[in-house]
């Protein structure tokens, strides 16, 4: 019989009540918060607030998308090797570095002894496990074949995640430079400028027409910056704020983007390997297709591709062929659409989207990097011409006042 694996305590701060209603509050040390209120009870305290001192001051979803993945690796490795599934959790919890990992496994661990299924714990914990990482463990857990539907899906987290990355890459390098940029050209405006301002102001000649627009440029940032600054801020903050709560603009937005220049293709491609190797994940574990298709929906990282997708799941719920739903959203590739007709007919559908996948997984690798390469000298072009035209407006009168002597 395999030892048992010693559960990690952590520190807790709780505040509750006695059997008087008298506030009272301690430290204690437990596997996680369910076990402190288990604690408290028993000693007669009502919980009233339960934390973690190790995360006071931190957010408390620090379990990152590649915990997730690495989570469903090892616990695939784990049934696969034959140990069952409450040790799994152990081994897998009280090996993870990262405190959060830890406790999310316990929790889970807690609610499986409990008689939940693994389903079920984890549909407890949405902002970790979506929809789709829901729907095919539980359809593991009804064919018996848990351990190959978490590899699937830890493969999965792990293509998705990759690829997202890539175009997070393509937009954040710009972006960047453009940030970098735009600090420079004020230290500029508000240190040196004015330097050379009282320079000129001896020369007793009027100053070139561009040297005169930089530096009312400069008077004009020393004076309303802050108020730039604020209503810039205000404007960025507002944005964020509608955005977060207005899915109207966020479909523009995810609309616009798709229409953007190269980026746009970028995002068009991406979203349809992410809607393939979905579908291709999905279908493979069983899932039937309009089921599939909802949790589709929302992996494709673009409202306008879930409209689309979801479109289609009304259309083949009526009994329209996967293609010819796909055709009518007019949003996929003919290649797409052709290749899904082949897994359609031949009954692999799933192998079918997987190449499609592939494809553009590999195609988005491939437009990142032309990107980049594309994007390198047209940002020194554009540092160049924002420094570069800082400099030559300062140095204008004096080249000026050299050709007159």
């Amino acid at each position: 019989m395999a030892a048992s694996v010693a559960i990690k305590q952590f520190p807790f701060k709780w505040e509750g009540t006695d059997t008087r209603g008298k506030k009272i509050k301690g430290k204690t040390t437990a596997a996680n918060e369910a076990a402190v209120r288990s604690q408290l009870r028993r000693q007669g305290v009502v919980p009233r607030r339960i934390r973690t001192e190790s995360t006071l001051f931190k957010s408390a979803g620090r379990v990152s998308v590649g915990d997730i993945a690495i989570f469903s690796r090892q616990l695939s490795t784990m049934l696969t090797a034959g140990i069952p599934l409450v040790q799994a959790f152990d081994i897998v919890g009280n090996g993870h570095d990262n405190p959060a990992v830890q406790r999310l496994v316990m929790n889970i661990k807690q609610d499986v002894e409990s008689g939940a299924s693994l389903a079920e714990a984890l549909a407890k914990h949405p902002l970790h496990f979506d929809d789709l990482f829901v729907n095919l463990v539980m359809a593991g857990e009804q064919a018996g074949a848990l351990e190959t539907l978490l590899d699937k899906i830890a493969t999965y987290k792990e293509k998705t995640e990759a690829i997202k990355k890539k175009v997070k890459k393509a937009l954040f390098y710009p972006g960047a430079v453009m940030v970098v940029a735009l600090i420079v050209t004020t230290i500029l405006l508000i240190f040196v400028i004015p330097e050379f301002e009282s320079l000129f102001q001896g020369f007793g000649a009027d100053l070139p027409a561009f040297t005169r627009m930089i530096i009312d440029l400069s008077v004009f940032v020393r004076a309303q910056g802050i108020f730039l600054v604020m209503a810039i801020s205000g404007a960025i903050g507002g944005y964020i704020y509608a955005y977060k709560r207005n899915r109207k603009l966020r479909e523009i937005q995810d609309r616009i983007a798709l229409k953007l220049p190269i980026i746009g293709g970028i995002l068009d491609k991406s979203a349809v390997a992410r809607f393939a190797r979905t579908l291709a994940t999905m279908f493979a574990a069983g899932v039937p297709l309009v089921e599939a298709l909802e949790s589709v929906s929302g992996a494709c990282g673009n409202i306008v591709y879930e409209i689309a997708v979801l479109q289609m799941r009304d259309e083949v719920a009526t009994g329209q062929r996967l293609q010819h739903a796909m055709e009518n959203t007019e949003r996929f590739p003919n290649m797409v659409i052709q290749m899904i007709a082949v897994g359609e007919e031949s009954g692999s559908l799933d192998e079918m989207a997987s190449k499609v996948a592939d494809f553009y997984e590999d195609d988005v690798d491939n437009a990142v990097d032309g990107l980049s390469s594309l994007l390198e000298p047209l940002i020194m072009a554009i540092l160049g011409v924002l420094v570069g035209g800082l400099v030559i407006a300062m140095y204008l009168p004096i080249f000026k006042m050299g050709a007159v002597i």
